[in-house]
């Protein structure tokens, strides 16, 4: 019988969520296992309040008996638990497969921590593999996605059936094949200087801390160090 890795790794991530907790529910494949785990939880007793990152995992959730808040009744969160789409062992990640990327970045710099979930095939020794998801802005979107080409990468209007695709925020995603990312510092530094760019999908300094499912049924946690 097959191992769902994903559901593997989120499982174990749930298992840091304790009663009182603010939590942020992220979003992907991986995610909805974590919030489907949760919602068996709190439907047990576990009492905690939760934001979602995106309307799929907050319809989710609602389905699930998952109390959630308003961003504006709370001033942060104790966890998150997020999926990505490539970690190294530094636990910098690309994020943004599924659209989310700004919304996922807001929820998780407002966590006191951040657990990625994953399984094993997105663990990589240098990120870039998996383009790089980088949200714009509609207006002058032509010229924003030639600001990107410049900083030597392939840009590709994300797509949804006959048209573009549109984040929950009404913006579209550029996703950028770089290759191998030397330093991931310094692509978010560039990224962040083009005008029409709203966020990009390389977290860095983010991530306390890795769940990553593997194919034998063992799990691999990589914690990052305290002052990393």
């Amino acid at each position: 019988m097959s191992i769902n890795v994903k559901q593997l790794a989120a499982e174990k991530a749930v298992e840091y969520v304790v009663d009182g907790m603010k939590v942020g529910l992220g979003t992907g494949s991986t995610a909805y296992w974590a919030i489907r785990k949760l919602g068996e939880r709190v439907q047990e007793g576990l009492k905690i309040t939760a934001v979602a990152t995106s309307v799929a995992s907050e319809e989710q959730a609602r389905e699930l008996g998952i109390p959630l808040v308003g961003f504006g009744d709370i001033d942060g969160l104790d966890l998150t638990i997020d999926g990505a789409d490539e970690l190294n062992h530094d636990l910098e990640l690309i994020k943004g497969g599924g659209g989310a990327l700004l919304r996922e970045k807001i929820v998780a710099r407002g966590s006191k921590q951040m657990i990625v979930v994953a399984d094993e095939s997105k663990a990589v020794d240098t990120l870039g593999q998996f383009p790089l998801p980088v949200e714009i802005v509609p207006f002058a979107w032509e010229w924003t996605v030639a600001e990107l080409a410049k900083l030597g990468c392939t840009v590709e209007l994300r797509s949804s059936g006959d048209g573009l695709y549109k984040t929950d925020n009404g913006n579209y995603i550029a996703d950028c094949r770089f290759g191998a990312i030397a330093s991931a510092s310094e692509l978010a530094g560039s990224l962040q200087n083009i005008t029409g760019v709203v966020e990009h999908g390389l977290f860095i300094g983010i991530a306390a801390m890795a769940i990553i499912g593997k194919q034998d049924g063992s799990i691999e946690i990589i914690e990052r160090e305290y002052g990393e």
